[in-house]
């Protein structure tokens, strides 16, 4: 098949060495707001640069998309990919807003296709396993949830203010794995932040280090952290408390802590660096689903992470803003 591939930045290059390398992309075509960069990238992977994203549309070009460009042209390009009839892969958040969101998501629903969104999380050994226990009764009833997102060091000041912000940005993906997780919802919400890192921080209205409450459908209680300055490495970990058993997502001998206790394990050697190292083999899972998805003509409901999994994580992110800005709890607004 033709895929191609809009925006060629840093996610964007990782998934053009991986597409350029399934058997079943013929053909990876290559499109970004710096003509220069998508044929740069494209030489790399042997790929075919397009002169613009219009070329990309053009009718019979392509079979399929994959969304990596600015989270600020996500909206327009799953709106022009409905419009034009083809399969979308969309890296998240599908708008930096609950208004733009739903407008695009009502775009694919008019069109009836196919849109999966980039919450990599789902695709991730760890994660599928913690799920498969969880769901299969082996914790028995869950009382305890502690998620924890930590980026080694902070983003390009550049970058914040199109990135909606801590919360919007990191802990969304936590939001959305805990829903994936335990089949439940979230109803409430309080959270808070602070801004004593760099500067740019609070110039963007934003914080280095959030926290969050969450209180799920059923009374199981979450703990939600983020920060841009995690010294130590980049640290995902999700660790699930229930009656009969306690498990970890995310603690292996990369995972980049070093114990207090005599003869605990020390630091590791080689901690996780970024979200690309610790998640590599879940992006490539989750393009390998999204291609096996076209090639079998999987219609608009066999999405595996369908763009209404976005709205609803971007709903939790939303509530807590709100009560981080206001200090007071705030309910979940449901999607309609």
């Amino acid at each position: 098949m033709r895929i191609g591939l809009l925006g060629a930045g840093r996610i964007g290059s990782f998934h053009a060495a991986v597409l350029a390398g399934m058997d079943a992309v013929g053909e990876l075509v290559i499109a970004d707001v710096d003509p220069g960069r998508s044929a740069a990238l494209a030489r790399q992977t042997g790929a075919t640069a397009a002169p613009s994203t219009e070329e990309v549309f053009t009718a019979g070009r392509v079979d399929a998309v994959v969304i990596a460009s600015a989270t600020a042209a996500h909206a327009e390009l799953i709106t022009r990919a409905a419009r034009a009839g083809l399969p979308a892969f969309c890296e998240k958040p599908v708008a930096l807003d609950v208004p733009g969101t739903v407008r695009a998501l009502s775009e694919v629903e008019a069109a009836g296709t196919l849109l999966q969104i980039g919450f990599q999380r789902r695709f991730d050994a760890g994660f599928r396993a913690a799920r498969e226990a969880v769901r299969g009764g082996r914790l028995g009833r869950l009382h305890t949830i502690r998620c924890v997102t930590s980026d080694a060091a902070p983003p390009p000041p550049a970058f914040l203010p199109l990135s909606g912000g801590l919360i919007r940005d990191c802990m969304v993906h936590d939001f959305d794995a805990v829903r994936w997780l335990t089949g439940r919802e979230v109803t409430e919400v309080y959270a808070l932040g602070t801004d004593g890192g760099a500067a740019f921080f609070r110039e963007a209205g934003d914080v280095d280090t959030a926290a969050a409450l969450l209180t799920l459908d059923d009374g199981t209680l979450v703990t939600a952290t983020a920060t841009r300055y995690n010294g130590a490495g980049y640290d995902v970990r999700t660790e699930l408390s229930g009656e009969l058993d306690q498990w970890v997502v995310g603690l292996d001998a990369r995972t980049p802590a070093t114990s207090a206790e005599p003869g605990g394990p020390a630091a590791p050697l080689r901690p996780w660096p970024d979200f690309l190292a610790r998640f590599e083999g879940a992006y490539r899972a989750e393009l390998a689903a999204f291609v096996q998805a076209v090639a079998g003509g999987a219609g608009a409901g066999d999405s595996p992470c369908p763009g209404g999994e976005g709205l609803r994580a971007l709903l939790v992110a939303e509530a807590c803003e709100v009560s981080r800005r206001e200090h007071r709890p705030v309910r979940v607004i449901a999607a309609g």
